[in-house]
Parts: structure tokens; C-alpha cells; sequence
């Protein structure tokens, strides 16, 4: 998998993180509204997070939205959720040499910034 960092250009947290992370010019940048997630890099993801409700964003507006906060969902839901829409998909996400550094806690932060530097 390439060196990418996966981002909403509209996420005020995605935009603090790809300043904090100084990223270099050998990392893609994909703005997940306009190119959403590939099912391979959501496989590729998987095998990183352990699984796809790891990858999921349960604060996106469409998750209340659309009552899923009240029904179980399976694995293959949560598959299929986020190859729907891209705001599923927890964000930002930066791929690092083979590595997935997924969401905007401090601790994936500072290890992604290590990563790169």
C-alpha cells in the first residue's frame, strides 16, 4: 500500500492533524468526500485495526441518522457501511510504510509523527 494519509478537507481536527504531522512529499493526500475509500484499502485497513467496527466513525451524523445506533451490527455491516458513504470512516488515517495510523487520538498522533520523522 502506498503512503497515504485519508482526510475530510472539510474536518477541522483532519486539517490540524496534517499540519501537526509536517507530511512529505512522498504521501498521497486523499480527501475521502471527493475519493472515498477503495474496498481494498478498507480490507487493508481491517487486517491494521483488527477489524471494520474499529474503522467505524459513530459520531458521523448519518449513524443517528439513520437508526443505526440502535440495531446490532454485524461485521459485514460495517463493511458495507463504510464502502456507502465516507463518512463512516474514522478520520484521518495515514499510511506509513505498510502501517495504518487510524484516528485522532493523541497517542495514534504522536505515533504517526514519530513514524514519519
Amino acid at each position: 500500500m502506498k503512503n497515504l494519509f485519508i482526510y475530510l478537507d472539510s474536518c477541522n481536527t483532519c486539517q490540524r492533524i496534517k499540519g501537526e504531522l509536517e507530511l512529505t512529499d512522498d504521501i498521497a493526500l486523499q480527501n475521502t468526500k471527493e475519493e472515498p475509500a477503495t474496498i481494498e484499502q478498507v480490507e487493508f485497513l481491517k487486517e491494521q485495526a483488527g477489524s471494520y467496527e474499529a474503522l467505524f466513525n459513530r459520531r458521523a451524523q448519518l449513524y443517528r441518522g439513520r437508526g443505526l445506533h440502535e440495531k446490532d451490527l454485524t461485521e459485514d455491516d460495517y463493511k458495507n457501511l463504510l464502502l456507502d458513504h465516507y463518512t463512516f470512516l474514522k478520520r484521518p488515517i495515514l499510511i506509513y510504510n505498510n502501517q495504518a495510523y487510524i484516528g485522532n487520538s493523541k497517542k495514534v498522533v504522536a505515533a504517526a509523527k514519530e513514524a514519519i520523522s
